[in-house]
């Protein structure tokens, strides 16, 4: 349990009655056998697609409270991996094609790996917490959207089976028909009355949505990718967090329910309703502490913020080619001058975590709201080793302070 006896957990360690078993948040484990009674504790778990809200409290006061910052790389790099893998996939045409080997046929309740990995990653904190909460239930908030709904507000009955390309034969004559079979830049100045319909993010991470595209001539396209011009128009709101809520949505809850006893579910409207009749700030912390049920305990003052990181690199070697037609290798080394990527590092009396690592022994150390020291290159002379890397990094700040957006 926590305990604010700084003087008795000093002289614990020093008489070694109690050893260390985390630096952030620091906890002791005790070495000699104590009395089993435990308050009953309340864990809320704020589920979403970006971050997660945490809050362990008792009837009187927060134990624990963080904000984890959720990986949002992968279907980027998923992607990059594809397109490295097409050279590769031309030279085998010698072997026999294989059919019906998809994954998600292979193996039931399968999810897309970005998926995966958040739910994965919920699971993995609410584990952490047990190992030094004896935590007696957990609430979990999560949410479903009505996508259609929040696209037309007046939507009933059959009209969610008549969607907005209803009678087109596929997207691209639904882009032309929405856009008047009109060039989006020129106009129709130039003439070109071929017709191409653009990206306007990058397919790989925007997707063939409907709001992701827009009617260009052939004359404005390609002088767009030679870059002559800039397109004024952004993209249209994408739905892919409510879609991701939506999936994870019973997937947490039955994950959690098949290994902890006490798990139930709450919903955003009781949340807000919470925070707001208690005159709360809008924070993930803060509604995880409504979620728990006890969202007038007396808060911490400060909160952990986490954030995930890959654990493994295994790309073997940069997408672009060096002269000769060589690729550079991708992977570092393990150790790099004792120091590996991600430890927890300290300099001047602050700490930092390596976020780049040369060979001539300058790193580059960051806090994780990316602030840089020195522009990013410190003699690894004058860091000290305080952990080693995990897949979560853990950063204690005052309540108030803003957490980074991407």
């Amino acid at each position: 349990m926590p305990t604010e006896r700084f003087g008795k957990v000093r002289r614990l360690l020093k008489n070694g009655l109690a050893h260390v078993v985390c630096r952030i948040p620091f906890t002791i484990q005790l070495d000699y056998d104590t009395t089993d009674y435990t308050q009953p504790i309340s864990l809320g778990v704020d589920a979403g697609s970006k971050h997660i809200g945490i809050s362990a409290t008792t009837s009187e006061k927060e134990l624990y409270a963080a904000d984890v910052e959720l990986r949002n790389d992968i279907v980027d790099k998923l992607s990059t991996r594809r397109e490295q893998r097409r050279t590769r996939r031309s030279r085998l045409r010698y072997r026999k094609a294989r059919f019906n080997n998809r994954i998600s046929s292979k193996r039931k309740g399968w999810l897309a790996p970005s998926v995966e990995n958040k739910i994965q990653t919920h699971l993995t904190v609410v584990e952490k917490i047990h190992k030094f909460l004896p935590i007696t239930n957990i609430v979990v908030e999560t949410a479903s959207f009505d996508i259609q709904k929040i696209k037309n507000p007046s939507i009933s009955n059959e009209e969610y089976q008549q969607g907005e390309q209803l009678d087109f034969f596929n997207v691209r004559e639904y882009i032309l028909f929405r856009d008047g079979h009109t060039c989006q830049h020129c106009k129709g100045k130039s003439k070109d009355k071929v017709l191409n319909v653009h990206h306007i993010e990058s397919r790989k991470t925007g997707g063939d949505s409907p709001n992701n595209l827009i009617t260009l001539c052939e004359t404005c396209h390609k002088a767009y990718h030679r870059g002559e011009f800039e397109l004024n128009v952004k993209r249209g709101k994408s739905f892919r967090d409510a879609a991701f809520m939506g999936i994870m949505r019973w997937n947490l809850y039955d994950r959690l329910k098949h290994i902890y006893p006490n798990v139930s579910m709450t919903f955003g409207y009781i949340t807000k309703n919470t925070r707001i009749t208690n005159n709360l700030p809008k924070e993930h912390y803060v509604d995880a502490r409504c979620i728990s049920g006890n969202p007038v305990a007396k808060p911490l003052g400060y909160y952990f913020y986490q954030k995930k990181v890959r654990c493994q690199n295994r790309q073997i070697h940069k997408v672009n080619f060096l002269k000769g037609g060589r690729k550079k290798l991708n992977q570092a080394p393990f150790l790099v001058k004792g120091f590996r990527l991600f430890d927890l590092v300290e300099y001047q009396k602050d700490l930092y975590y390596i976020f780049g690592r040369r060979d001539s022994g300058f790193f580059d150390i960051r806090k994780l709201d990316g602030t840089k020291v020195n522009k990013g290159s410190i003699s690894c002379k004058h860091l000290r080793l305080i952990d080693k890397r995990k897949s979560i990094l853990t950063e204690r700040r005052n309540s108030g302070s803003i957490p980074p957006t991407n």
